[in-house]
């Protein structure tokens, strides 16, 4: 019988014969496919993100806060989700691995980046007892040129592993938005204002849903997402991403 860990080990065994197993960040040390071809040594570089932090988009701050806090980006937005959280900081290996598996459909790093949001988020859902996962959708011609759904895939690994039912296509990106890298926060929230709606039927009301997508910066596009779930019912939105803009 072919079970999960078989049917990954056979997985494991066809990457070996594409991809030398040592780490596609570095180059320099040994690393497996169950590992996103990441290797130990570029692993420990990676910055995962603790309090203290913004109390409602995660940013961190230096030193030590005794009470919850806004940040000034946070003071500056109506932001419609309960809170957003990243597992790290978008920058360094983290970056590298996220624009190459965007970007260059370097889909090997996926465990790697699964395994950091997962291992972040994971516990927190399970305890603050959040009912589904809903992925930050791209737009169908973005989906089309990438060839896959970077948020789609990563919340499917986080379903997996909480058990949360994943709500894929609930959401939907109908305004094809130029990318948000160099936009100022202003040009962000303009650039997303209309581009989601939501799927004729899709029972959100009084549901906790966790919106997922692979990096947060100003939360412009997370927020435009929480906001119509929120007008359609939604109870509470919260935001988890692999990593944070600082």
């Amino acid at each position: 019988m072919w079970t999960a860990r078989r049917w990954w080990g056979w997985w494991e065994t066809l990457l070996g014969l594409v991809y030398p197993p040592v780490c596609q960040i570095c180059r320099a040390e040994p690393a497996r496919a169950s590992r996103g071809f990441v290797g130990q040594q570029c692993f420990r570089s990676v910055r995962l993100l603790q309090p203290p932090w913004c109390q409602r988009c995660g940013l961190p701050i230096a030193g030590e806060a005794t009470v919850p806090f806004a940040c000034a980006n946070c003071r500056g937005l109506d932001l419609h989700f309960q809170y957003a959280r990243a597992a790290a900081a978008a920058e360094g290996v983290v970056l590298e691995a996220i624009h190459r598996y965007k970007y260059q459909e370097a889909l090997w790093f996926e465990p790697f980046l699964a395994r950091l949001l997962v291992g972040a988020a994971a516990k927190t859902l399970q305890q603050e007892q959040w009912e589904l996962i809903v992925p930050v959708p791209l737009h169908p011609v973005r989906r089309r040129e990438r060839g896959f759904d970077q948020a789609r895939r990563l919340a499917q690994r986080l379903s997996r592993a909480t058990g949360l039912p994943l709500a894929a296509g609930w959401l939907e990106r109908c305004k094809p938005t130029a990318t948000q890298t160099l936009l100022n926060r202003q040009e962000r929230q303009q650039n997303v204002r209309g581009a989601f709606r939501l799927r004729h039927g899709a029972p959100v009301a009084g549901k906790r849903i966790v919106l997922v997508d692979d990096v947060l910066t100003t939360g412009a596009t997370a927020s435009a997402c929480a906001q119509v779930l929120c007008a359609a019912g939604a109870r509470d939105v919260c935001v988890w991403t692999v990593a944070r803009g600082l």
